[in-house]
């Protein structure tokens, strides 16, 4: 993905810019300091991508104040990730036109979303329907970072013949996340499938032995497919971030 930096220095190059007005804005402070957060206003300069504010543990007062720093800098979108329905509807209020909230994923955007720009599709597979909040946070990140989703639900490995009846959209696929709980099975079986990296998202649904999600963890990390990599147990956010970079390149 192409960063704010690069296309900077090329509308410098191509006169769209003056130097003056490049140099003001490399100038401005890289970060803003609010007392309880210093938020890293020149995230999206470096990385294309604005910072992401995480919702658990933060009073909705805290996350208006951040959302309202990083609209008024043009950060937007503005993702909110783990963010409760009471919270969210405090910032509903604050943003009734700019802002989406998704109850499954616990996930808000505020500002416009940007046209899709990823070089393929996004295919964001569950093991059963109890993954699907996981997998709402991953697709609807993807969403938000510009990326075309397509979502595969309850394709797990019980009735792996729901899984096989979807072969033209894993085969065609630029990337796939595969979210599972239990033992996890789901992304060896997509990975010995598909012929693109495929993320893997351990989450805590399962009965008592698979220790909230490290069952799952444990059996993803030791997938015996070559193009599988591991995120965190229910972390749904950043398979769809990582999701996202490898579609931009």
């Amino acid at each position: 993905m192409a960063t704010d930096l690069r296309k900077l220095l090329t509308d410098v190059k191509e006169g769209r810019v003056s130097v003056e007005e490049a140099e003001l804005k490399l100038k401005k402070q890289p970060f803003e300091d609010l007392g309880f957060a210093k938020l890293d206003m020149h995230r999206k300069t470096r990385q294309g991508i604005a910072e992401v504010v995480y919702g658990a543990g933060k009073e909705a007062e805290q996350i208006i104040s951040i959302v309202d720093k990083f609209m008024s800098n043009g950060q937007e979108p503005v993702i909110v990730t783990r963010i409760n329905r009471d919270k969210a509807d405090e910032l509903l209020k604050r943003y009734p036109n700019e802002c989406v909230y998704n109850d499954a994923a616990g996930l808000a955007t505020v500002g416009r979303i940007p046209e899709t720009s990823g070089t393929g599709k996004i295919v964001v597979a569950t093991g059963g329907t109890s993954d699907i909040p996981v997998a709402e946070e991953a697709a609807l990140t993807a969403e938000a970072l510009g990326n075309e989703v397509v979502r595969l639900y309850d394709v797990g490995v019980a009735g792996l013949h729901r899984l096989l009846n979807h072969m033209d959209e894993i085969m065609s696929a630029n990337v796939i996340v595969a979210i599972a709980g239990m033992e996890g099975a789901l992304a060896s079986v997509i990975g010995g499938l598909a012929d693109c990296p495929v993320i893997a998202v351990p989450t805590s649904v399962g009965y008592g032995a698979s220790f909230h999600g490290l069952s799952s963890l444990l059996s993803m990390l030791n997938s015996c497919a070559s193009g599988v990599s591991v995120v965190n147990i229910d972390n749904g956010f950043g398979a769809g971030y990582v999701a996202s970079m490898i579609n931009h390149r």
